[in-house]
């Protein structure tokens, strides 16, 4: 079993990259929205009940994937550095699959500004996204996020063996894939 905790800052391209991973691997696509997106149409985005939804079904597919037969997820987050629950957030996952045995992988994407604006409007990420269709708010969220929280770590923060950080500003998703794969040996 393998855990690939894919993350980056809003629209670097996780979930493509993701989707691309799939493709080429027997690793399976989680991506941060299929829970938010799945929970917002009955309660608020970062809603108190909305947060506790969305934590519970991701901890139940965790807890079920990481026991399953498996070859293994890709899971994306946007993962606030500065944020100490979202550290303890991505420790816990990892230990739902250690404690079965998995090895985990961590990747990180970065890129410009510019180029996470234009991803944030592609068709791909509009059409797995519907919280994101709001492109007024979801480009202020991209914009603002950046004064708030700390999207990329600081260099050397991460000390897991099999980790990865990939600028892919100049790099397409299917590219990018390969690149892990082939780091990885998947």
């Amino acid at each position: 079993m393998k855990l690939v905790l894919l993350f980056g800052p809003q629209a670097v391209g996780k979930m493509t990259v993701g989707h691309e991973l799939e493709k080429v691997t027997k690793l399976k696509l989680f991506h941060n929205h299929m829970t938010i997106d799945l929970v917002t149409p009955f309660f608020k985005y970062g809603s108190k009940d909305g947060r506790r939804l969305v934590n519970l079904f991701r901890s139940e597919i965790f807890q079920t994937f990481a026991k399953s037969d498996q070859y293994g997820m890709i899971f994306t987050y946007v993962w606030a550095f500065n944020y100490k629950e979202d550290g303890e957030f991505v420790e816990s996952v990892c230990q739902v699959f250690e404690k079965e045995g998995a090895d985990i992988y961590f990747v990180e994407l970065e890129s410009d500004l510019e180029t996470r604006l234009q991803r944030n409007v592609t068709p791909h990420r509009l059409e797995h996204k519907p919280s994101k269709r709001d492109l007024a708010w979801s480009e202020t969220d991209v914009r603002t996020s950046m004064e708030k929280y700390r999207l990329n770590s600081y260099e050397g923060e991460i000390k897991r063996k099999n980790y990865l950080r990939i600028n892919n500003t100049n790099l397409n998703a299917d590219e990018v894939a390969k690149l892990i794969q082939h780091t990885f040996k998947f």
